[in-house]
């Protein structure tokens, strides 16, 4: 089975399928599966574990007492019984809701599928619903930005599409004291184990990019679930600046400034776009307009805009494309007197503008 094994899901009768994530191991990501399964066996629903790991962590096998386990295949490998979740026992009993754990888990060899997580697509096609977990680190997209963080080579991982057929993903979250303070307890590894974690992986400026990026990933995931199920109308505009600027060097960097402070007030993404007409080519304008220019757009990278330039003598057309590119919520020029507005009163595009902004739900904020 390989990863388009995941773009097969979509039928009638799919499971529902629930990850929960975490930025490192030790977070509470499988209490918090063995907790939802308690709350689904009260609810009089057939739910049983698949397979869980609790690293010998009380409060984990502590949680087990009382849910249906499946019992786990052996397989002898190099000369050592080892177990595996059974697959085969799984789709045989079809439980509603399984619990399945470590979803970036390397199968023993010789098992019907390489990986874990293709176990878990079998299961959803089979109808039945399975709650899973994953730490940051085994996604595949963001992978090779974990290992730099923690210069820890990690070979296992999950492609990205199985975050996307997921219907919900769930971060659980602790800061780094607070993860810091569970390994010194002895919660997360064996105590002999606590000073190594410490000095590696465990520190707080590590902890703290990671967090970074499963609350990115966990919200990125919700965009694309309200995208795709909230009816347009009713969802909440995510703001997007566009600033216009010419190359009046004045006028552009007020626009570059105000702009600036708009998106920071959204907490928007926002960027600059120059159009470049053949009157403002390179051997068409002076150097000193030509340095003015360059400033402008270290100014509006170093405030944390995407700079866009553009050649065309079709300005307003140009913002009009461009806007729609970047899925602009609000386009922002400078005040009349510029070049820019000049050109677009000239050639009288102006209310061509306004419609097809208007048209689209894009605002036009003129700046004095």
């Amino acid at each position: 089975m390989t990863e388009k094994t995941t773009n097969r899901y979509l039928h009638a009768g799919r499971g529902k399928f629930k990850i929960y994530i975490g930025m490192s191991a030790g977070v509470g990501k499988t209490y918090r599966m063995l907790q939802e399964a308690h709350t689904l066996l009260r609810n009089g629903e057939n739910v049983q574990v698949a397979y869980v790991e609790t690293h010998n962590r009380a409060e984990t096998k502590a949680m087990l007492v009382g849910l249906p386990l499946i019992d786990r295949r052996k397989v002898f490998y190099k000369g050592k019984e080892l177990e595996e979740m059974d697959l085969n026992a799984v789709l045989l009993l079809h439980p509603a809701w399984v619990i399945v754990d470590e979803l970036a888990h390397t199968n023993i060899p010789g098992s019907r599928n390489e990986k874990r997580w293709q176990d878990v697509v079998e299961l959803l096609e089979a109808g039945i619903n399975v709650i899973s977990a994953v730490n940051i680190q085994h996604i595949e997209s963001i992978n090779q930005q974990v290992e730099n963080i923690t210069q820890v080579d990690i070979t296992e991982r999950i492609p990205d599409s199985m975050l996307h057929m997921a219907d919900e993903v769930v971060n659980i979250d602790l800061t780094a004291d607070e993860l810091i303070t569970r390994l010194k307890e002895g919660k997360i590894y064996d105590p002999g184990k606590v000073a190594t974690a410490l000095q590696n992986f465990f520190q707080p400026e590590k902890i703290l990019q990671l967090r970074e990026l499963a609350l990115k990933e966990v919200a990125t995931q919700v965009e694309r679930k309200v995208e795709t199920e909230v009816p347009r109308n009713l969802q909440l505009r995510h703001e997007r600046f566009l600033a216009c600027i010419s190359s009046n060097d004045e006028i552009a960097r007020k626009v570059i400034r105000k702009t600036a402070r708009l998106a920071a007030y959204y907490r928007a993404d926002w960027s600059v776009l120059y159009v470049q007409t053949t009157r403002e080519s390179v051997d068409r304008v002076n150097l000193a307009a030509q340095r003015h220019l360059v400033n402008n757009f270290k100014l509006a990278i170093e405030l944390g805009a995407t700079v866009l330039r553009e050649q065309s003598n079709d300005v307003p057309g140009t913002i009009i494309r461009v806007a729609h590119e970047q899925q602009a919520t609000t386009v922002c020029i400078g005040k009349p007197h510029i070049s820019l507005f000049r050109i677009i009163l000239r050639t009288n595009i102006f209310n061509q503008l306004l419609k097809s902004f208007s048209s689209n739900d894009i605002d036009i904020v003129i700046l004095s």
